[in-house]
């Protein structure tokens, strides 16, 4: 069989290691291809080791709690070498009015499951408080699917859509609560306010079961990554593939179906004929792929909605950083007007991260909420970082090390209804044999979920019957 896989991201490159996991398990005789149209892979997984610091340009992490990212760590052997967040430094901070307020102790996302703490917080006034209470005694809600901040609004109020749930979102999806789909990012609350009717109810109770279930003493956190950061898992699964079969500097420019297979051209000039191909690149490229091969669905691909970020790295000499670092980092809420979505303190969260001595921090800036302000040059953007740093945790000192990493349309949004378009993509897509599409825009944003996606497209592709027909 010819396998081609377009995009040589964590989806491609886990969709690639598990088509050659399943012809091997099953004999198969696999002629596999990996079409990556820059230079490296790994699409946004991208970690430099300079001067001690361990800097990462895209995600520095992933989660646990979905099995899959882990799993593939187990198979490939390099699960000694993931390393756990130092749960000494959990406190997480959100910037309001000036200063740092820190998250109240036990509040999971959108609501607190500690009274105490919550009671005491000075990042709520007395009315928000009593409004997010109202949630105790408030009917569930009747939609399908809702916005997220729809959501929070009605079972919680403004002040904790405003002042938690809006800027931690942010730091998940670089999305806007009011376009951003509850069902489709956190089926969790939907099913909570179904089963519990009352937020904060059903999450104290859940906190309850976990401490007596001993979770707190699970071999991982909550985020994971590697000793010597992401790519490394990039590196492992290039490593495992083929020799020749992941082919850098090969941009895919379209697909056709020929003589009952399909037809992959390059803009290098190439045409490879293939038995199956999965695509796994963004929806916005794959739309440009199958225009000609199915206009409906390039025009479905086409309507998922992107958005653009950036990171910036700062190395600091400790001495030269007030703040005590004492937690993992602070959000920042969009009714601040500040250009910076989130701070995270990355020689705190994971060790190795910075030379001794020295503080290692990331800047999260863009998003769907404020891309105009990554009109700014490279210079401004780092300057405007800087300044609000200063404003922040108090540094004035110049960093010693400055890393800017943009990364335009790379960040799917789902939408309201984004579920129920994702049915139709797939429906459409099975009018189509041998053609597979994976990746982030589908069912899940996060390294896990991109694992899981490319994984399943892979099976699919060889004949292995999903996981629940199973």
């Amino acid at each position: 069989m010819r396998l081609v896989v377009v995009g040589g991201g964590i989806t491609g490159l886990a969709a690639a290691h598990r088509a050659v996991e399943v012809a091997r398990a099953r004999g198969l005789a696999l002629d596999l291809t990996l079409l990556e149209g820059r230079d490296r892979l790994g699409g946004t997984i991208a970690t430099e080791l300079t001067d001690g610091f361990l800097v990462e340009a895209g995600p520095d992490s992933f989660l646990s709690e979905k099995p899959w990212a882990l799993a593939l760590c187990r198979r490939l052997g390099v699960e000694d070498r993931l390393v756990r967040t130092d749960d000494r430094f959990r406190q997480v901070w959100v910037w309001f009015r000036g200063r740092l307020h820190p998250l109240p102790d036990g509040f999971q996302l959108l609501a607190p499951t500690r009274l105490g703490p919550f009671l005491t917080s000075s990042l709520f006034s007395w009315p928000g408080k009593l409004r997010m209470a109202w949630d105790l005694v408030l009917p569930r809600g009747v939609a399908d699917d809702e916005s997220l901040g729809a959501f929070v609004r009605r079972r919680l109020g403004r002040e904790a859509l405003e002042r938690v749930a809006q800027p931690l979102v942010a730091g998940i999806y670089t999305a806007d609560p009011d376009d951003l789909s509850l069902a489709a990012t956190m089926p969790r609350f939907v099913e909570l306010e179904r089963r519990e009717r009352s937020l904060i109810l059903g999450l104290m109770r859940a906190s309850r079961r976990g401490r007596e279930a001993g979770t707190s003493g699970a071999r991982w956190s909550l985020f994971v990554t590697f000793r010597g950061g992401m790519e490394e898992l990039v590196t492992t699964l290039a490593h495992r593939l083929p020799p020749g079969a992941a082919q850098p500097k090969h941009r895919v420019t379209g697909l056709e179906r020929h003589d009952g297979r399909w037809r992959v051209a390059t803009a290098e000039g190439a045409a490879l004929d293939a038995d199956r191909v999965i695509v796994t690149t963004e929806a916005h490229a794959a739309a440009r792929l199958v225009r000609y091969v199915d206009p409906t669905l390039a025009t479905l691909l086409a309507e998922i909605p992107y958005a653009s970020s950036a990171t910036i790295s700062f190395g600091y000499r400790r001495a030269d950083v007030p703040h005590p670092l004492d937690g993992f980092g602070f959000v920042v809420p969009r009714t601040e007007g500040r250009a910076l979505l989130a701070g995270t303190f990355s020689s705190v969260k994971y060790p190795g991260r910075a030379p001794e001595g020295h503080a290692l921090m990331r800047c999260f800036v863009g998003g769907a909420l404020n891309e105009r302000v990554l009109e700014l040059d490279d210079a401004a953007l780092v300057a405007r970082a800087r300044e609000e740093l200063r404003l922040a945790l108090g540094i004035t000192a110049a960093p010693v090390l400055t890393r800017l990493a943009r990364w335009p349309k790379a960040m799917p949004q789902y939408h309201v209804g984004h579920a129920g378009r994702v049915e139709t993509l797939e429906r459409r897509l099975a009018a189509l044999p041998g053609l597979g599409l994976a990746g982030g825009a589908y069912r899940g944003v996060g390294i896990a979920d991109c694992v899981r996606s490319g994984e399943a497209a892979a099976e699919q592709a060889l004949g292995v019957a999903p996981e629940g027909a199973r």
